[in-house]
């Protein structure tokens, strides 16, 4: 039975919030001069402990798989 990570998502207001909170932290971080790589890996380990605490692993998993995915199919590439 394949879980839908879709289901988990917060109303679009609050994760409108929450994509600007992140989005100034990136700032900050990047006037700090520090890397995009330390940035981006900080970033996601974060969110992978916060998801750990919040959904069954087979989630993540799930989440993981859908953002190769989404790499594999060059989507990212197309956002810059």
């Amino acid at each position: 039975m394949p879980i839908d990570p879709t289901a988990m998502e917060p109303p679009p207001a609050e994760l409108n919030h929450a994509g600007a909170v992140v989005d100034k932290a990136i700032e900050y971080m990047v006037g700090q001069n520090i890397s995009s790589l330390a940035i981006a890996s900080s970033l996601l380990g974060g969110a992978l402990a916060l998801l750990s605490r919040s959904v069954a692993d087979e989630a993540i998993v799930q989440i993981l798989n859908n953002a190769v995915a989404s790499v594999r199919a060059g989507e990212l590439r197309r956002m810059v």
